[in-house]
C-alpha cells in the first residue's frame, strides 16, 4: 500500500521506511476512513474546516485526511484553521509556517479568549470548559465565513472513552463525544475522524514525522484535571489487563437500551409478556 509512496504530500516527507512506522501509518489511516464511512461524514464536493492546534492529534487527523483524499477516497476540499488564543507565549509563526511549507490551504484567527477565561473562571477552578466552549463559537463562525459545512476536531478514541467515564462519574449520564453532531444553530457538523484511533497511534506518528508540536500551557498549567484522573484511572486498568481500552471503546459500540435503565430509550411499560415464552434473563 505504501510502496514507494512516502512522498504523496509534503506532510509525508521525510516519513520513516521501517515496517513499524508503515503499519501504524496504515492502521491510522485505515482507522479514520473506517470512521468517516461508519458515521457518514462523506457529503461529495464538502468543504471541512479542519482545526489545528499544533498538537499530536491535529497533526495526525490533517496527515490521515490528505493521504485518504490522495487516495480519491475523500472527496472534500480541506481548509486547515488555528485559532491563535493569546495565550502568553505561544509561538505564533509556528503553524503557519508549517501549513505554508506543507503547501495546505490554511486560515490563522487571533481572538484573545485567553483573558476572557482567566478574567470568568475563579482561582482554582477548571479552564477547559470556557475556554472549549469560546473556541468553538470561533471556529463556527470561521466555518460560516469560509463556506464550509463542517468543523472536524482531531478528538481520538481515548478522548471519547475518558469523555464517557468523565460523564459517568461526574455527570451523572451515559454520554460521551459523538463521532458525529449537527451544532445547536443546525447548520453545520461537527466530525470526529479519529474516533477509532489510539492517542498511542498518534503520538508515536506526530513524533515519528518530527512535526513542531505546540503543548497547551492554559489547560496543562492545572494540576488535578478530571480528565486527568480519568485518564489515570483508564492507564491503570490497561496496565492490569492490556486491551482493556479497547473493550470499553466496543462497549460504546454496543448500546442495548432495553438493558439499561432509562424509560426514554426503551418503552418498559409498553413491555409485555408472551405466554408460553420462558424469560432466559
Amino acid at each position: 500500500m505504501f510502496d514507494d509512496l512516502d512522498d504523496i504530500h509534503p506532510l509525508f516527507h521525510g516519513a520513516p521506511s521501517t515496517t513499524e512506522f508503515k503499519k501504524l501509518r496504515k492502521r491510522i489511516v485505515r482507522n479514520v476512513r473506517e470512521a468517516v464511512e461508519q458515521y457518514g461524514m462523506i457529503e461529495r464536493d464538502a468543504r471541512w474546516l479542519v482545526c489545528l492546534s499544533g498538537g499530536k492529534d491535529s497533526y495526525t487527523l490533517l496527515a490521515a485526511l490528505y493521504e485518504l483524499k490522495w487516495r480519491g477516497l475523500l472527496p472534500v476540499d480541506i481548509l486547515a484553521c488555528n485559532l491563535d488564543q493569546g495565550q502568553p507565549g505561544f509561538p505564533a509563526t509556528v503553524l503557519p509556517d508549517f501549513l505554508e511549507r506543507m503547501g495546505v490551504p490554511h486560515r490563522i484567527e487571533y481572538q484573545d479568549t485567553y483573558s476572557i477565561v482567566m478574567d470568568k473562571v475563579p482561582q482554582g477552578r477548571t479552564y477547559c470548559a470556557l475556554c472549549s466552549r469560546l473556541r468553538r463559537g470561533n471556529l463556527y463562525r470561521i466555518a460560516r465565513e469560509e463556506g464550509c459545512s463542517a468543523v472536524v476536531l482531531g478528538h481520538h478514541r481515548d478522548d471519547i472513552l475518558e469523555t464517557f467515564f468523565m460523564n459517568l462519574f461526574h455527570g451523572s449520564r451515559l454520554a460521551t463525544m459523538p463521532p458525529k453532531l449537527v451544532n445547536e444553530e443546525g447548520d453545520l457538523f461537527v466530525y470526529r475522524p479519529l474516533a477509532h484511533v489510539a492517542e498511542e497511534d498518534c503520538e508515536k506518528f506526530a513524533r515519528a514525522m518530527n512535526y513542531p508540536i505546540i503543548p497547551c500551557d492554559l489547560c496543562g498549567s492545572q494540576d488535578g484535571l478530571q480528565r486527568q484522573q480519568v485518564k489515570a484511572l483508564i492507564d491503570g486498568w490497561e496496565a492490569n489487563h492490556p486491551g482493556r481500552r479497547q473493550k470499553m471503546f466496543r462497549a460504546l459500540m454496543n448500546a442495548r437500551p432495553s438493558h439499561l435503565l432509562d424509560p426514554e430509550l426503551f418503552d418498559f411499560k409498553g413491555l409485555s409478556r408472551r405466554p408460553g415464552q420462558i424469560d432466559e434473563n
